[in-house]
């Protein structure tokens, strides 16, 4: 039920509780700010020389490879993409989790000396991130590390 940017829609009914939904941003709006983002982090690395950008499955495989090709389209550049999964490395992965479902992870390319730009969909209390990290270092140490 899309209603515009900053709009509110009432769902239907689960159980007698009502849902309240508000769209932050309508796909213009998404578009718009993964090209803010992407100009930003070519911007703040003064360039694409040794960056690269791995996403953290699963929703931040997906906006990994559109920053790369919104870079792509601006700067006729190719950043190297990886994936990690993170799902060993959580502290949390054996609660409520008995089988846990572990994805791959893939990095095509040595990450010692680049800078690497975590990409996530979602970034709040940090353990995801923590995790990332950890899940990185096995392939080597890179010369930094940004999320996006």
């Amino acid at each position: 039920m899309s209603r515009g940017p900053g709009r509110r829609a009432t769902l239907p009914a689960v159980s007698d509780t009502l849902i309240e939904r508000r769209e932050l941003l309508d796909e213009a709006g998404i578009a718009r700010a993964l090209r803010r983002i992407a100009h930003e982090i070519v911007e703040r690395n003064g360039g694409t020389k040794d960056l690269a950008l791995v996403g953290i499955r699963t929703g931040g495989v997906h906006l990994a490879r559109r920053l790369r090709e919104l870079v792509r389209e601006a700067e006729n550049a190719e950043l190297p993409i990886g994936i990690v999964d993170i799902t060993l490395y959580r502290d949390d992965v054996f609660e409520g989790l008995p089988k846990p479902v572990v994805g791959s992870t893939e990095m095509p390319f040595d990450v010692r000396g680049k800078l690497l730009v975590l990409v996530d969909d979602v970034l709040y209390t940090g353990r995801t991130v923590r995790a990332a990290l950890d899940a990185t270092m096995e392939f080597g140490r890179p010369r930094g590390v940004q999320l996006a």
